[in-house]
């Protein structure tokens, strides 16, 4: 019998196990996230563990689907920058996250907001890179090089791009509102991560399909928010959605609306 390829299988039954999975972490509840912050200065609850659903969501069925070999192939794609053979794709990748939260300090101080004195935490960001490189790799692994292939078929990018987005935030929101976020900060949180999806999507098209690429980037994402004044306690995510679509609008105008609209992925023979 011959096998089907990703495009021909179905995305739900991943997006299904990645929230069966994520409901053990929902009922940890805040008390221990109040023992996840005594280990780190930032505002993460427990439910932030859940990081890792979408690799074990994606290794139940790659063992299901292809075995052993399917495993071991699908954990080698979390390093394989060899794929990303335009190293111009690296400036976007480090580089977009910081100059939006440097640009969301500075219109926040040009409205009169409240901001404390600039405290950046330069000791901490090389231990913020490396948790949340690894956090990041546990969620692109699953969302990227597993739900991504299922979902594109006939699909656009941008499509693909909203369907992930949208499965995405939804797994956020018991997590944040375990962290004691209002309702308001939960809604512009979730919205802004459509057009980084969308966002992710572009860098992971045009870098090969680099696992490596997108969890750099969901990385430095983590690492500029709770590098913002005091780790992240002023990050206003109303402004950083208004940005982020800004940036993914920009990428449809600068390259053309087939980047991101209009573009179709060629039906496996």
């Amino acid at each position: 019998m011959r096998a089907l390829r990703p495009e021909n299988k179905s995305p739900w039954t991943f997006f299904s196990l990645v929230f069966i999975l994520s409901v053990p972490f929902w009922l940890l509840g805040p008390a221990a996230g109040r023992l996840l912050r005594n280990v780190i200065p930032i505002n993460l609850p427990a439910g932030a563990l859940q990081a890792v659903n979408p690799t074990l969501a994606a290794l139940i069925l790659a063992r299901t689907e292809n075995g052993s070999g399917g495993v071991r192939g699908l954990l080698k794609r979390a390093a394989d920058y060899r794929k990303i053979k335009r190293k111009i794709w690296y400036v976007p990748v480090f580089c977009l996250w910081p100059a939006a939260m440097f640009l969301e300090y500075g219109l926040m101080s040009l409205a009169g907001a409240a901001l404390p004195d600039s405290q950046f935490p330069v000791l901490m960001v090389p231990a913020f890179l490396l948790l949340f490189f690894v956090a990041g790799a546990c969620e692109e692994l699953g969302w990227q090089g597993c739900a991504f292939d299922r979902l594109r078929g006939q699909r656009s990018a941008l499509e693909v791009g909203l369907i992930l987005g949208a499965a995405w935030a939804a797994c956020h929101v018991v997590p944040l509102a375990q962290a004691s976020r209002a309702p308001s900060w939960i809604v512009w949180q979730c919205l802004g991560m459509f057009p980084f999806r969308i966002l992710i999507v572009r860098v992971y098209n045009n870098t090969g399909r680099s696992v490596f690429a997108a969890s750099a980037f969901h990385a430095t994402s983590n690492v500029a928010q709770f590098s913002f004044p005091n780790y992240g306690s002023h990050y206003d995510p109303f402004i950083a959605w208004l940005i982020l679509t800004c940036a993914a609008a920009a990428v449809a105008l600068l390259w053309g609306p087939q980047t991101l609209a209009r573009y179709r992925y060629a039906r496996a023979a």
